[in-house]
């Protein structure tokens, strides 16, 4: 029973971390652990559609290679786009970039099926292995498409035309991101890139307006991006 409510609470914590829960969570499930889990479970994730789902949840969380080895024998019993896709994602989320990249472009020949889904993986899976080529090569099929525009996708496409040295064409891609109380880390991320290209007063200007638009946050989502917040006003202290 204390191994089970253990397991329960594990489940819990992460659950909680994934779906970027409120900080108050963290200490009723941790400090009241049977009571608190319980009230979180009923409130935070109880649905009788979505039980199979948490399930499954409990399962991956503590035997992370089991949805993978199961998704690999379904794939060797009937090779689907659906199955492969699938497959792919599971590497993707398991951090197996490598595989996640085989089965993802494995997809891209059933012609049949929009492109778009494992592009935009593809994108994500090369720009964590730092291979910028790759990353603008699967961009650029895409970018034309309107889910493309204010995607994290796009501000990996700009980024790897700033480490290819493509300054304008990334700047052109990088100013999509900058949108008003959101993509805090990518905005960032562009007031550096100006920094960085000798436009100091463009750079402290949008970190000015990260920091005020921070001072009007609720606490929660302060804490959400506190980390953001404390780089930008540290930018600002050396400029």
């Amino acid at each position: 029973m204390y191994y089970l409510l253990i397991i329960v609470q594990v489940f819990c914590l992460y659950h909680a971390y994934k779906n970027r829960k409120p900080y108050y969570w963290y200490f009723l499930i941790f400090f009241i652990p049977a009571i608190g889990s319980l009230i979180y479970i009923i409130t935070q994730m109880y649905n009788k559609s979505d039980v199979g789902k948490i399930q499954e949840e409990i399962t991956t969380v503590l035997n992370p290679t089991k949805k993978i080895k199961d998704l690999e024998k379904k794939l060797e019993f009937i090779d689907t786009y659906t199955n492969r896709t699938e497959l792919a994602d599971a590497y993707f989320k398991n951090k197996d970039i490598p595989n996640a990249i085989v089965n993802y472009k494995k997809t891209l020949e059933d012609t049949v099926q929009d492109d778009l889904y494992a592009r935009q993986n593809l994108i994500l899976c090369y720009f964590q292995l730092r291979d910028y080529v790759a990353v603008i090569e699967q961009a650029e099929q895409i970018k034309d498409k309107p889910e493309f525009n204010g995607s994290k996708q796009q501000f990996c496409y700009g980024l790897a035309l700033s480490e290819l040295g493509k300054i304008e064409d990334a700047e052109a891609q990088l100013k999509q991101i900058d949108r008003p109380y959101s993509n805090y880390a990518e905005r960032l991320a562009l007031a550096k890139f100006y920094v960085e290209n000798n436009r100091t007063s463009e750079g402290k200007e949008l970190l000015n307006e990260i920091s005020t638009e921070s001072k009007r946050l609720t606490k929660p989502n302060r804490k959400l991006y506190g980390a953001t917040i404390v780089e930008v006003e540290r930018l600002l202290a050396s400029l």
